[in-house]
């Protein structure tokens, strides 16, 4: 009988990744060129000539609509894996038939931009029996992951605040996109505090949102238990731009490390935790796509409540 090939042995994990944006750039593409056990060999981009920029960069081959054999099928059959730096309501079709064509998921928050798409999306991954993990970045720093450890075991916690002011909404940031304007920082950045909040103090169990001006949103999160926290956030920040998370009571107050902004390293971690779901068979992982939906759930909650305090807020 042969025996089964170490890691070492075995040929890496080849992954496709779905976009050639800015986020692609300087995250994605980076992080699975450099992540152990998975090799960068696919890249798909509505734009055939960035899409081969970016494939050429990494020794890729590239993928689009305008190229011959580029739609999303060719570009399946190459990988085991997709990765997504695209905008979510790109993400989340492409995503549907990527997990039923048998391909685990590198997805970004958030899944989608309506409840049933995410719906779908986790029930496409369920059926397949695909691995899936959702990149909320803090969850993969490990000084944060550290922090986290720290705080739940300690508990006694009264409640959170974050606060978190950015800028990318404002002059030519290569963050300024079209989905981003529509539906500003309750949908780009509220996720990741959302996720950050929910394990430190427990799942969200409901919402209150308000509004001020902008893409100014504010969210009082009620977690399992009885503990609430709040969430201010807006990517018109300027000057005041900055980002803090802490969690009080009566022994103080905890904060979350600044760290470092680099994505690429928290990035690797996310693969790197992929790659082994895959490797072993397992498909459940504590930032999966179900997670991923749960914290959608929270966020289309806001939006709708914001949308009947001030329907000419626009979409956000």
């Amino acid at each position: 009988m042969l025996a089964l090939a170490s890691l070492g042995e075995m040929a890496p994990l080849k992954f496709g990744l779905v976009g050639t944006g800015h986020w692609a750039q300087i995250a994605h593409a980076p992080a699975l060129a450099t992540t152990e056990d998975i090799s960068l060999t696919a890249v798909w981009g509505r734009d055939p000539q960035a899409a081969a920029a970016l494939a050429s960069a990494h020794g890729a081959t590239a993928y689009s609509p305008a190229s011959p054999a580029g739609d999303i099928a060719a570009f399946l059959d190459a990988v085991d894996g997709v990765a997504f730096a695209v905008p979510p309501d790109v993400q989340a079709p492409i995503a549907v038939t990527a997990a039923r064509a048998g391909k685990h998921l590198m997805l970004e928050k958030p899944l989608a931009l309506s409840p049933a798409s995410e719906d779908e999306l986790v029930a496409a991954v369920a059926e397949s029996g695909v691995a899936s993990v959702v990149f909320f970045t803090f969850r993969f720093r490990a000084d944060i992951r550290a922090w986290l450890a720290e705080v739940t075991a300690r508990g006694g916690w009264m409640g959170g605040l974050t606060g978190w002011f950015g800028d990318s909404l404002m002059g030519s940031s290569p963050f300024n996109t079209p989905w981003r304007r529509d539906k500003g920082a309750l949908w780009d950045i509220a996720p990741h505090a959302v996720s950050l909040l929910w394990v430190a103090l427990g799942p969200v169990i409901a919402v209150t949102a308000d509004a001020g001006p902008a893409d100014v949103s504010h969210l009082i999160l009620h977690h399992e238990g009885g503990t609430s926290s709040t969430i201010t956030v807006s990517q018109h920040g300027g000057a005041a731009a900055g980002f803090e998370t802490y969690l009080w009571g009566p022994s103080g107050r905890s904060a979350v490390p600044a760290g470092s902004g680099d994505p690429v390293p928290p990035l690797r971690v996310a693969l790197g935790e992929l790659a082994g779901n895959i490797r072993s068979g397992q498909t459940a992982h504590p930032c999966d796509a179900s997670f991923g939906r749960d914290v959608g759930r929270v966020i289309s909650e806001a939006q709708r409540q914001l949308d009947a305090r001030n329907p000419r807020r626009g979409g956000r």
